[in-house]
């Protein structure tokens, strides 16, 4: 077996397991975000992520081989899917768990000093970012970044202060989306905060692929 086919092999190996957790994960998203929409589309969403990424990252592979630069893209941008749906997945377990638990709302404030108002969304989101934070620091570095085994001080350091900066900018953008920007199409707080964590996870996600690419994990 020649050693693409063997990459190959491998890649396809992770895809797959990437698109049962984005399936999996995106599950509370959906019905969150559209209960009548998680009610018909229900079985097919595991399914459905677990075939298309391999299937995409097939196609990615072999345009990356003339373009070395789109296969290690494609395989963050599957990533960043991936970090997006634990992020906004683990912000809707805790979203429901403290709303149904003590019957506090996204919305309502957790700790006002002055001007300073920061609501328990914005705490849902610090944690739900941290957990994604996590799952990105293996899957990129031994996947997208395919880094060595050993896990250097230096790393660990470089990777924390990217995604730091990469935190900043996801909670600002997201609580800025959350709280400046009135909800369109009649979506509820809840809703709408998770079209303002979208918003964030994007704009953190095109930083660290810059900081992660070019520093942390740079060969």
């Amino acid at each position: 077996m020649t050693e693409d086919a063997q990459s190959m092999g491998r890649d396809f190996k992770f895809s797959i397991v990437a698109g049962f957790l984005i399936g999996l994960l995106s599950m509370p998203v959906i019905k969150a975000a559209k209960p009548e929409l998680y009610e018909s589309v229900f079985y097919t969403i595991i399914p459905f992520f677990t075939i298309a990424t391999p299937l995409g990252a097939v196609i990615a592979f072999r345009i990356g081989k003339k373009i070395k630069v789109i296969w290690q893209l494609a395989k963050f941008i599957v990533i960043g899917v991936l970090n997006t749906v634990v992020d906004l997945g683990f912000m809707s377990f805790l979203t429901f768990l403290v709303k149904n638990s003590f019957n506090i709302g996204s919305q309502d404030t957790f700790w006002a000093i002055g001007a300073t108002t920061i609501t328990f969304y914005s705490i849902y989101k610090g944690a739900s970012f941290i957990v994604a934070n996590v799952n990105s620091y293996f899957w990129n570095k031994y996947w997208t970044f395919q880094g060595n085994n050993k896990k250097t001080s230096s790393e660990i350091l470089q990777f924390f202060v990217v995604s730091i900066f990469g935190f900043i900018i996801n909670i600002i953008t997201a609580s800025y989306v959350f709280g400046s920007i009135q909800p369109i199409g009649g979506l509820n707080p809840d809703q709408w905060g998770l079209i303002g964590a979208a918003i964030g996870s994007i704009a953190g996600l095109l930083w660290n692929f810059v900081g992660y690419k070019l520093w942390v994990f740079k060969k």
